[in-house]
């Protein structure tokens, strides 16, 4: 029988900025790709084979002409497309691989061939708008992803969770007008890019489909669980996605050069837990996690460890780690989203 989890990797993924010094680096995956290869991990994950985008399936979410500018630095050893943005001579083969990347783990989802899986593709893509590349992202795959799932698939219904540090500007708005795409967001803020407040709810028939959950600095495994617990599973109840996308930047690792926050492997194993939740409840478990950021490169192998436990239900997290986890309130944050958001999602405990 075949395995329920299943990973993308390729070795082009690492072609991308190699030898160019930057902090989403090559080495971001070779540590994970490592770690793949260990005795208690060898051999337990479905490697699914990625495919590159086409340019009519990149032009889901980007516009043409920035498709052009992207394809226009295939073969160049250094491009800058914005200050944070670099591109080497295979950054475009890299990045049209991550997409297609992702769309091969939503098809193995859909043909009952995995239940789950982790993309492990760079370069990320939460910040890639329809025109331009931001903060290291030059394609939005998660964005993407969910645009060839409704095209492919003919869904109603996608939830995106998207725990990188930094708020995913460009998946907020691809989608934010469309009651179809129901994005939820926790975020240090404020903080690059800038977008993610409170009050960002989304506009015409998307309003209450878009929830941003900013933070400040500090915050730990409890409370991203209690924030997810109290405001993700009871809105996601209440949505009934078909498929669940997870956009999974682990630069909320305590330690991370960029961030300020407190997330441990246990912090991640609890999120992914309540997310698979949902998945299993409503879309017959169909969840497709993404890289995104995460620049601690221990954090970033143990934490990536801990979710893939996660999903192929060999959990790292005991009975103490849940009695944690399950005291308190949460932080005052979800409060605050609740008084946003109740109007749209009556579901919410006041």
């Amino acid at each position: 029988m075949p395995s329920k989890t299943g990973i993308v990797r390729h070795h082009l993924y690492e072609e991308h900025l190699a030898g160019f010094p930057h902090v989403e680096s090559p080495e971001r995956l070779k540590v994970v790709y490592d770690m793949l290869e260990e005795p208690d991990m060898a051999g337990r994950f479905l490697t699914v084979s990625p495919r590159p985008a086409t340019p009519d399936e990149l032009a889901y979410i980007h516009s043409k002409s920035y498709i052009e500018r992207v394809a226009d630095t295939d073969g160049k050893p250094h491009v800058s497309l914005d200050p944070d943005t670099q591109t080497t001579a295979l950054s475009f083969q890299a990045a049209k691989l991550a997409v297609g990347g992702v769309f091969s783990l939503v098809d193995r989802i859909f043909d009952g061939t995995i239940a789950n899986g982790f993309a492990l593709v760079r370069p990320p893509g939460h910040h890639a708008e329809k025109d331009r590349a931001m903060g290291f992202c030059l394609f939005n795959n998660v964005a993407l992803a969910a645009r060839y799932a409704i095209n492919t698939y003919s869904l109603k219904r996608i939830l995106i969770v998207d725990w990188d540090l930094h708020h995913g500007n460009a998946t907020q708005n691809s989608f934010y007008s469309d009651p179809g795409v129901l994005y939820f967001s926790t975020h240090q803020f404020p903080y690059y890019p800038g977008s993610g407040s409170l009050t960002e709810i989304g506009a015409g028939s998307g309003t209450g489909f878009t929830v941003n959950v900013p933070l400040r600095p500090g915050h730990g495994d409890a409370d991203f669980f209690q924030i997810f617990k109290q405001i993700l599973f009871p809105i996601g109840c209440a949505f009934k996605p078909e498929l669940i996308l997870v956009s999974a930047g682990f630069d909320t690792y305590a330690g991370d050069p960029l961030g300020g926050m407190q997330v441990t492997p246990r912090g991640y194993a609890a999120m992914t837990r309540i997310v698979m939740d949902l998945a299993r409840r409503y879309c017959s478990d169909k969840l497709a996690v993404t890289l995104e950021g995460g620049y601690n490169l221990e954090g970033l192998r143990e934490s990536i460890r801990a979710v893939l436990q996660e999903l192929s239900s060999d959990s790292i997290l005991g009975r103490t780690d849940l009695e944690f986890l399950e005291k308190g309130r949460g932080p005052a944050i979800i409060e605050e989203v609740t008084r946003v958001q109740r109007p749209y999602w009556p579901c919410l405990k006041e």
